[in-house]
């Protein structure tokens, strides 16, 4: 009893599975038709009274307005497109090729190759100058100035390095800082022979100071002098030391 049990059960499962992979298939005409005559234009709407009494309008321009139609329009507008496209194409690969070789030029500082020592050197010699206006006679805050200039070319010089521009532009701007340097160079070396001439005037005002006349030491003198030739001459010579009291003597 038991096996018959598990046989049916068996065949009723395997009836389901069977039942479930299968697939019918009922073909349907009039559906046919229609799908046929939307995509392509040929056949016939059936039924004819069914279209004629609820979709008449339809059933007059269906054939006409089919998807065939707009498939042909669209490939025939998408051949006229290849040779514009092969056109946008040709012109973009030489475009990146002329972007290629841009970057190249940017990427490859050339222009501090041919200009770069000649801007090194000038900023050297500014900056030994700067550093002579303190021995010179200059004060710290008149060199502040020209430090300030000194930094601000170095981070002109710096910022241009760094600069994504083709080197012909590059090297117009180092032209401009290398003659800025050289102007500012020549302003301070007018600048440094001002502060030198100016502290020789002063040392030599102050050599050439005159010699104060020490009035009382001047007095004490013509006194002990007066008092010597008192006791060596006597009388006699009262007049001349009277002459020589009013002779003012100035020593040095």
């Amino acid at each position: 009893m038991k096996r018959f049990l598990l046989a049916i059960t068996l065949v009723v499962s395997m009836t389901k599975v069977h039942a479930q992979v299968s697939v019918t298939y009922n073909h349907d005409s009039p559906k046919q038709n229609q799908f046929t005559v939307m995509e392509v234009g040929t056949g016939a709407l059936t039924p004819d009274a069914y279209y004629w009494a609820l979709h008449n309008k339809y059933r007059k321009n269906a054939a006409v307005k089919n998807k065939l139609g707009y498939r042909t329009t669209a490939g025939i507008g998408l051949y006229n497109q290849k040779d514009e496209a092969e056109k946008i194409d040709s012109s973009l690969t030489q475009r990146a090729k002329i972007e290629a070789l841009n970057v190249a030029d940017r990427q490859v500082d050339l222009a501090w190759q041919v200009e770069g020592n000649k801007i090194t050197s000038a900023m050297e010699n500014f900056g030994i100058n700067i550093n002579r206006i303190v021995a010179v006679g200059g004060t710290p805050n008149e060199r502040e100035r020209w430090d300030g200039l000194f930094d601000m070319y170095n981070c002109a010089i710096r910022a241009t390095r760094e600069a994504y521009m083709p080197n012909a532009q590059r090297k117009k701007e180092y032209l401009k800082i290398y003659a800025e340097v050289e102007s500012q160079n020549d302003l301070l070396i007018k600048y440094l022979v001002q502060l030198h001439n100016r502290s020789q005037t002063t040392e030599i005002l102050e050599a050439e100071n005159p010699v104060r006349v020490n009035k009382a030491a001047i007095a004490a003198s013509a006194m002990s002098r007066w008092k010597s030739s008192s006791q060596k001459g006597g009388s006699g010579n009262g007049g001349n030391s009277n002459a020589n009291d009013n002779e003012e003597v100035i020593i040095k």
